[in-house]
């Protein structure tokens, strides 16, 4: 058990809720090597949700591909402000953006129900490793799925076929990284 967890079983939950590593302490912690990568992603509170799990899980940065007019108010609404502590690039090719990090040696995962794709819960992550979240009506798109290692979706058991894409980006996104996590240790 490493010193902040020492110090979380000791504070109550209003501590808990308020409690901040210092700047100095947030920037010498490492970022995990995963990449989300939002596919014409259009709504900005989606967009700052993502921000806001992307500083959740520490992850190595966001990239937000397409033509898009962001509202900064939603989006930082939606972020409660930590925009300041995540890497957000900017890139009008989804394509360009994930042939990048191919080359760079990452594995892509297209979070899409289709055909090929598999229960996320059923894939073993490695890293560094990207996921491609698409457009709330679209999905992601043919292009994008091309460049993927593997797609994966989430299991759905009700009468609904979706979630709303930061809802799943959420979940995959949070297994994902307990799975890297677990893997360095």
């Amino acid at each position: 058990m490493d010193s902040s967890e020492q110090l979380n079983k000791q504070l109550s939950k209003e501590e808990l809720r308020t409690t901040k590593p210092t700047r100095e302490e947030y920037l010498g912690k490492p970022k995990i090597p995963l990449v989300l990568i939002l596919d014409n992603v259009t709504n900005s509170y989606n967009i700052g949700s993502f921000i806001r799990l992307a500083d959740a899980f520490a992850i190595e940065k966001i990239i937000v591909c397409g033509a898009l007019t962001i509202s900064d108010k939603k989006m930082r609404k939606a972020s409660r402000n930590e925009a300041k502590w995540v890497s957000v690039e900017y890139s009008d090719s989804t394509t360009l953006s994930i042939q990048g990090l191919i080359d760079k040696g990452y594995a892509i995962y297209g979070v899409e129900l289709c055909r090929d794709s598999v229960d996320y819960k059923t894939v073993n992550y490695s890293e560094p490793c990207a996921l491609v979240l698409g457009n709330e009506r679209k999905g992601v798109s043919e292009a994008a799925l091309q460049l993927t290692n593997q797609q994966i979706h989430i299991s759905m058991y009700g009468m609904g076929n979706s979630l709303n894409v930061s809802t799943a980006g959420a979940i995959v996104l949070a297994e994902c990284a307990s799975q890297i996590r677990q893997a360095k240790q």
